[in-house]
């Protein structure tokens, strides 16, 4: 169990200290955020504001973990180092994008089609990567049924899970994306997510059909839940620190680079810890907000006419003359009952099958 204290410990560390440095970098280097010119008028005093922060929380969470099996003598696991290679690669299509959009000053960024190339990419290694490395138990990281606390029903095969795996790598990256408009907000609600993860990769292990003294009782199927934990605490504390320096006012944004890369984390455990179901619930803020996106569009394409004042949802709130601030405060309250419900039902699960 240390190794979650120390991962979760040293990501913090690395990304109160760390940030600042590359607040910095970016500034002097003149990587700035452009802001929309339909978007709230309040916003326009964020032009200029050093974007691509999400690097700092990517590294920070692969030292700390890497620095985690150092110091407790622990190997990494196949389960464990997957999740990172998820978040790490749809951190670097999200880089890629915000590169060319400050850099380049290409507004828009990499091509659609360029973009979505990259995060099939990514997508479909992962998925096929985490059917491989069965352990001595015959489990692969990921399974072939579909999960909601655990898995259920019958395998669905791997080209179905490949396709299923990618759509929620996607609609969990684009989820956190679209959430990630207002100062502090993805942050803040990725945090209480992975935060679930770290209590969810602990209960597992102590449950894991793998230890002897659970084995043929009532028991978890996942194999390497306390690895996963590992990843989640380490990706809690590094963004934890990122927090106190993108909360309002922003002194940095996290850019596509650190929006791709949270979304991809948190499918990533999804898939790894058989939760797969359970994450819409858990993220429930991302569901929200992208949800708000699809209404507005089908809406306005089928009516002509608009649901909300402006989309995504935490936009309308502002322009109903919330304040930045409230919105958020609010919109992780909504968050916090989400990750709480969540785990009400995910130990319910656990109570219907002892």
């Amino acid at each position: 169990m240390n190794q979650i204290l120390f991962a979760g410990v040293i990501g913090l560390l690395l990304t109160l200290v760390g940030t600042p440095l590359l607040i910095k970098f970016l500034a002097r280097k003149g990587y700035g955020q452009f802001i929309r010119d339909d978007g709230p008028r309040e916003h326009h005093s964020k032009r200029g504001t050093p974007t691509m922060g999400g690097i700092a929380f990517i590294l920070a969470t692969l030292i700390a973990y890497a620095l985690t099996k150092v110091i407790t003598s622990h190997e990494p696991t196949f389960s464990g180092v997957l999740v990172l290679f998820l978040m790490a690669g749809m951190g670097l299509v999200g880089f890629l994008d915000d590169y060319i959009k400050i850099v380049k000053q290409r507004s828009l960024g990499l091509r659609a089609k360029a973009k979505m190339a990259g995060q099939l990419i990514v997508g479909i290694a992962f998925a096929v990567l985490a059917l491989q490395f069965a352990d001595t138990r015959g489990q692969t990281p990921a399974s072939t049924k579909l999960s909601f606390t655990q898995d259920f029903g019958w395998s669905v095969g791997p080209v179905i899970f490949v396709v299923w795996a990618l759509f929620m790598i996607l609609a969990m990256s684009n989820g956190v994306n679209l959430t990630d408009g207002l100062d502090g907000l993805a942050t803040g609600a990725s945090v209480m997510v992975f935060g679930a993860y770290v209590f969810i990769g602990t209960w597992q292990h102590g449950q894991s059909c793998g230890n002897p003294l659970t084995a043929g009782a009532a028991c978890y199927e996942v194999r390497d839940p306390l690895d996963l934990a590992v990843v989640a605490s380490a990706l809690m504390g590094s963004c934890f620190g990122f927090l106190w320096w993108n909360t309002s006012p922003a002194k940095i944004f996290m850019g596509d680079t650190g929006s791709l890369a949270l979304g991809g984390a948190l499918a990533g455990l999804a898939i790894c810890s058989r939760t797969e179901l359970l994450i819409a619930l858990l993220g429930g803020l991302f569901v929200l907000i992208t949800m708000s996106v699809v209404i507005q569009v089908g809406s306005f394409k089928l009516t002509g006419k608009r649901v909300f004042k402006m989309a995504p949802l935490q936009h309308h709130f502002e322009l109903k003359g919330w304040s930045e601030v409230l919105v958020v405060v609010r919109f992780w309250i909504i968050q916090g009952l989400c990750v709480a419900v969540g785990l009400g039902l995910f130990y319910a699960g656990w109570l219907a099958i002892k």
